[in-house]
């Protein structure tokens, strides 16, 4: 009974670092795709680029919170 209980709590546990894992990477890629389009789009002067800037702007900022939770998440684990 005891060695079931700790089977299912290990890969439980592997299971969710690895989604946790995937859920980072994808944050951060997006992020990442979220900065370039806006600076793409500033660059230029027509009125659908600016929409496009404005698009990403509003994406950003919960993903660098993101980033930001994962970086403190990563460097809590090193120390």
């Amino acid at each position: 009974m005891v060695t079931t209980v700790t089977t299912v709590t290990t890969v439980t546990t592997i299971a969710a670092l690895g989604l946790t894992a995937a859920i980072s990477i994808a944050a951060v890629i997006t992020l990442m795709v979220f900065l370039a389009s806006r600076e793409l789009a500033t660059a230029s002067q027509s009125g659908l680029s600016w929409r496009i800037a404005r698009f990403a702007t509003v994406g950003i900022l919960p993903l660098v919170m993101a980033f930001a939770a994962i970086v403190a998440v990563k460097i809590i684990e090193i120390l």
